[in-house]
């Protein structure tokens, strides 16, 4: 396999998005703003000066960030860990349980984590301890188990790995057909 070498160079870099002094970057044809000033307190000297920190604005995402968007999805996502782990604890030392739970896994959707737990609250009193168990293991997850820095790691990972096997693949594939006409 031809190993490629292409560079990527950083936003900032090109002349059509650097930042503009006076307020918001733009792109080329004034749209949308790219970059956003940040302020930054240095805690040595309890003084605010303005730093060039160049951080992409990204349009579409109303009201919440990117981040916030990440974080409803984790959230929603360690509701079906919880209820994963629930389920085999159930499985192995209470099955009368285990048994609801799973009837109730059939006939409502996990996608929304708290909206789950709330109906599986009022669905019986049996199913509120469930429920209570759900909520207490989602919580310990987040906040003991869950590997944090491991997720950083991994995400930067695929996305680097990802971005260089498609830019591979185009270069590949592109070289092919370039040389056949």
């Amino acid at each position: 396999m031809m190993e490629s070498s292409i560079t990527i160079l950083p936003l900032p870099h090109f002349s059509f998005l650097k930042h503009k002094p006076h307020g918001h970057g733009t792109t080329a044809i004034g749209a949308f703003p790219l970059f956003k000033q940040w302020k930054h307190t240095s805690s040595h000297c309890h003084r605010t000066t303005l730093l060039n920190c160049q951080k992409m604005y990204v349009p579409g995402f109303g009201e919440a960030s990117p981040e916030a968007k990440a974080a409803k999805n984790l959230h929603n996502f360690f509701t079906y860990v919880a209820v994963r782990i629930v389920t085999a604890q159930l499985e192995s030392y209470n099955t009368e349980a285990h048994k609801e739970l799973m009837e109730f896994l059939e006939t409502h959707s996990l996608n929304d984590g708290d909206k789950f737990c709330a109906e599986l609250m009022r669905e019986s009193s049996r199913h509120r301890s469930l429920a209570m168990r759900i909520l207490e293991v989602r919580s310990a997850y987040c906040k003991r188990d869950f590997e944090w820095d491991n997720l950083e790691r991994l995400a930067k990972k695929m996305a680097d790995e990802s971005n260089t096997r498609l830019m591979r693949d185009y270069v590949l594939e592109t070289s092919h057909v370039e040389s056949e006409k």
